[in-house]
């Protein structure tokens, strides 16, 4: 026969998750984000909390911990307390390229974050200058392999998704490549266009305004499928080059311990905040796709997404440290 401490116990356990769901969130939430004010991951923050503020009836405070492309951000989350209160927007280069970068990197994404929901992401373009010879990707790659110097790419830094998806696709096509790192995605943009580098890649909605007001040409874009944003320029697929399809992507994480009741209900708050027509028009209108996955699609991204970067960035022998 069972005692009644050891009934009381186990009840108390059974009620915990309700109770912990009730009494969440129990102060303003903090949402970290790892760039300055302004970005575009500020700008997805700032439009997620505002509606996931008004769903939970509680503030929801963006933080911006700028520098380390979003290393910051992370080790601040991944130190905070396992109680929902503290929440990361993390993003493809902090989650999945960092820990292939660096050794000592000071946190560790499988271990310290819980996921809750892909948020929004963002194809990219390859772009050339305007005056650029190459009208046709099937140009620019032939030309690349036959040329006896290495293509030059813009990067928006060394370690980030413009970086490694240039190598991702110097490996699928058999080009070589010379990686140009710049401090942001402003100066990378402005080599192109100047004519100092031959190509970058960048989002289609950093592209959209550079080729429409005819600075840049785009070839292709990395979705899978073409863009209204771009009208007329092909995917990679399309042009037989399906394996280049990576993409920005921006998603919500927790501590790692944080209670399952806690994570379903951002799941779920999160998923349908995303769909308030005003945070989808301004999601939209900054070149986002909105997402809102479940919590189980995240973490299938996430391993697929660490095996993908984990391979090129060994390929190509690349340390940041």
């Amino acid at each position: 026969m069972r005692s009644p401490l050891r009934r009381l116990l186990v009840t108390a356990l059974l009620c915990l998750p309700t109770v912990v769901l009730a009494d969440y969130p129990n102060g303003p939430v903090r949402l970290n984000v790892g760039f300055p004010p302004g970005t575009g991951p500020d700008i997805v923050a700032r439009t997620l909390s505002q509606q996931l503020g008004e769903r939970l009836k509680q503030s929801v405070v963006v933080e911006n911990r700028a520098g380390a492309g979003g290393q910051i951000a992370a080790q601040a989350v991944a130190r905070s307390p396992a109680d929902g209160q503290t929440l990361l927007l993390g993003e493809v280069g902090s989650i999945s390229i960092s820990p292939a970068t660096y050794d000592n990197l000071n946190y560790d994404p499988a271990k310290d974050f819980a996921p809750i929901s892909e948020v929004v992401r963002a194809d990219f373009a390859l772009v050339v200058p305007a005056d650029s010879p190459y009208k046709a990707l099937a140009d620019f790659v032939k030309a690349g392999k036959d040329a006896k110097d290495r293509v030059n790419f813009g990067t928006f830094g060394a370690g980030t998704p413009g970086h490694f998806g240039a190598e991702l696709f110097a490996r699928e096509t058999g080009m070589k490549i010379e990686p140009v790192h710049y401090r942001s995605t402003g100066d990378a943009v402005t080599a192109l266009v100047s004519g100092n580098v031959q190509a970058a890649f960048v989002t289609t909605a950093l592209a959209a305004p550079q080729v429409q007001g005819g600075k840049m040409r785009a070839l292709a874009i990395t979705g899978a499928k073409p863009s209204d944003a771009l009208p007329g320029v092909p995917t990679f697929a399309q042009e037989g080059h399906d394996k280049v399809d990576f993409g920005a992507w921006f998603a919500l994480f927790a501590p790692a311990g944080t209670p399952d009741a806690v994570l379903d209900r951002l799941q779920k708050e999160s998923a349908a905040a995303l769909q308030a027509p005003e945070a989808a028009r301004t999601l939209k209108d900054a070149g986002f796709i909105v997402v809102g996955s479940s919590r189980e699609d995240l973490m299938k991204l996430l391993d697929s997404e660490a095996k993908r970067w984990s391979e090129v960035v060994k390929a190509t022998g690349f340390k940041a440290n």
